[in-house]
């Protein structure tokens, strides 16, 4: 790889060819502001807040999207390039909306803590920050227009990461606006709800629907009896809202924390993970020894891809696993097998699940056939992010780090390391493995990882040996990877080839769950990677690590489903799916 040697106020610095001169400056500890710049997109340089100078010429040069050069010195700081900065700074404030006390980004907003670190008191500008309506069309996601700097990056991740085309800028000069495409309502637009627009705005124009109200009206109510269930994603990113290194695991005081939120059960979503590997795997199983034609197997845990598969993807329904997610599995089970073995009228109960992920919002009332077949309860009542239990935490006066660690709740709440790696790209996959190999060959296996679907290539293909038998996988994070292995599948299915592949799992979000759209705001790929070990060591210290060795998940089959893919487990965990349009009419 050829290299660059340059410098970057005086300070020596050698990398390599192409890479941009903010990020040769961070190899120099030195921090050149940015407002539309983030890591995971391509540079556009849309804000101007970087620039800088090259030694021996007054022009002023945008750090993010231009490429160091050999033997060049770069200037980032001067009065010009202050003042500079400055002036853009008070540019956008002068169209911004000054209500940072009761926005949810306050004390979390890159523009806030721009206009902070350069000392900004006042606007020399004319204020000019237009009224809009928010759009509040998605049980999801909420769009802000008011608040928006058209740093354009929640269209590049929806267009580029995502592969959706959700939004996008309507409008020219002044009269532009970031919209949802066709403009038209978000809730009708191809928008999967993901909610990745929303963890790369850098201010408070796109967030999740707050229903932190909901939740502590139904902790209020003596009539409701309150059951909580926490992803597997969840607990190596809460303590990031608490001033925590990311993947710092707190999962015994997240437990606490919710019992004195006032909780009446406290479960854990990792349990309903290793149920649906007991689903999914039978399912795949027996696709692939009886109903090969079948093949491949998709994963179906994640609301954002099913509502993309219903959209974009429809001719491969019958590839899709017809299990529920393991969201919709433990509500399922909450209100059918729990409110049975406790004697509660499923009616009363209210199930609230704490989600990385704004698109779970979205599934608790997606379809129908949600429901726990009991008097058509709803699996799940409200899901909230981990951003608003962070808020709940702090808002009631609990002092999270500083908690004593408390087990979950039994019955529906233990689990094994399989289940707790669904949060992470290929999680999924090797957690079904790991039971479905040990099916299969009839041995235990001597040793549980599954290397081949780890890692973050953005599509991950390998074929294992499973005593003799070729089992091709594939793994696939990020929209935008997975149309490339939908079209090998349609191709196969076109020409009469044999299946490129057997079982594929899908996560919309770059990481898997790690990085939902409903984490704490800041992700990069150096924070999933620190999620990733944490949920990664949370496996590897279980006890049990597969979800067929869980007593309770075998405690729940011997007293209630019969067994996986019973007639009673399709009635309860399984669902259909619906071929919709990309636009809402």
């Amino acid at each position: 790889m050829a290299m660059v040697n340059c410098l970057i106020d005086g300070i020596k610095v050698e990398v390599a060819e192409g890479t941009s001169i903010l990020n040769a400056a961070k190899l120099a500890n030195v921090k050149v502001p940015t407002l539309c710049y983030h890591p995971d997109l391509t540079p556009w340089a849309a804000c101007g807040i970087c620039v800088v100078k090259m030694e021996g010429s007054p022009k002023m040069i945008r750090a993010c999207a231009t490429p160091a050069e050999e033997g060049r010195n770069y200037i980032t700081r001067d009065a010009d390039l202050v003042k500079t900065r400055t002036t853009v700074l008070e540019l956008i404030l002068a169209d911004h909306p000054d209500d940072c006390l009761t926005c949810g980004r306050s004390g979390n907003c890159e523009l806030q803590t721009l206009a902070a670190d350069f000392g900004i008191r006042e606007i020399p500008f004319e204020r000019n920050a237009p009224r809009m309506p928010k759009d509040t069309s998605t049980t999801s996601i909420i769009l802000n227009p008011e608040k928006c700097i058209k740093c354009g990056r929640c269209a590049i991740v929806c267009q580029d990461l995502q592969g959706v085309y959700a939004l996008e800028f309507i409008g020219r000069g002044e009269n532009t606006q970031l919209k949802p495409a066709a403009d038209v309502l978000l809730n009708d637009s191809p928008c999967i709800k993901c909610g990745q627009c929303s963890a790369h705005c850098p201010v408070g124009a796109i967030y999740e629907k707050d229903e932190t109200k909901q939740v502590f009206n139904a902790l209020a109510n003596p009539e409701k009896h309150v059951v909580v269930q926490i992803a597997p994603a969840v607990r190596v990113a809460l303590a990031e809202a608490f001033g925590k290194e990311p993947g710092t695991l707190v999962t015994g005081q997240m437990y606490t924390a919710l019992r004195r939120l006032g909780f009446d059960k406290v479960f854990d979503t990792n349990f309903a993970a290793d149920l649906t590997i007991m689903e999914e795997g039978t399912e795949f199983i027996k696709r692939f020894t009886t109903e090969k034609e079948s093949l491949p197997l998709i994963t179906s845990c994640c609301p954002a891809w099913v509502d993309y598969m219903e959209k974009y993807a429809n001719d491969l329904i019958p590839h899709f696993s017809t299990c529920k997610s393991p969201q919709q599995m433990e509500g399922a089970m909450i209100k059918t097998y729990y409110a049975e073995k406790m004697g509660i009228d499923p009616k009363s109960i209210y199930v609230v699940s704490i989600m990385p992920c704004t698109a779970k919002k979205f599934e608790v009332g997606a379809c129908a056939d949600m429901s726990s077949a009991v008097g058509g309860n709803q699996d799940v009542d409200v899901a909230i992010t981990t951003r608003e239990l962070a808020r709940m935490i702090k808002q009631a006066g609990i002092d999270l780090l500083a908690l004593p660690e408390e087990s979950v709740d039994a019955l529906l709440g233990t689990y094994t390391g399989a289940g707790t790696i669904f949060g992470v790209t290929g999680g999924v996959m090797e957690a079904a493995l790991r039971t479905a190999v040990t099916v299969m060959t009839g041995e235990k296996l001597p040793k549980v990882e599954f290397q081949a679907p780890r890692g973050m290539d953005g599509v991950k293909h390998a074929t294992l040996d499973v005593k003799g038998t070729p089992v091709k996988i594939a793994v696939a994070h990020g929209m935008v990877n997975i149309e490339s292995v939908l079209n090998e599948i349609r191709e196969a299915k076109k020409t009469g080839a044999p299946t490129p592949y057997d079982f594929i799992e899908v996560m919309a979000c770059r990481g898997g769950c790690i990085g939902g759209g409903g984490q704490p705001q800041g992700a990069t790929d150096e924070v999933r990677a620190k999620r990733t070990a944490g949920l990664y060591k949370d496996d590897e210290i279980s006890a049990i690590r597969c979800s067929h060795e869980n007593p309770d998940i075998q405690a729940a089959y011997n007293d209630f489903l019969g067994e996986p893919n019973s007639h009673k487990a399709h009635e309860l965990l399984h669902r259909h799916y619906t071929e919709r349009p990309v636009y809402n009419k």
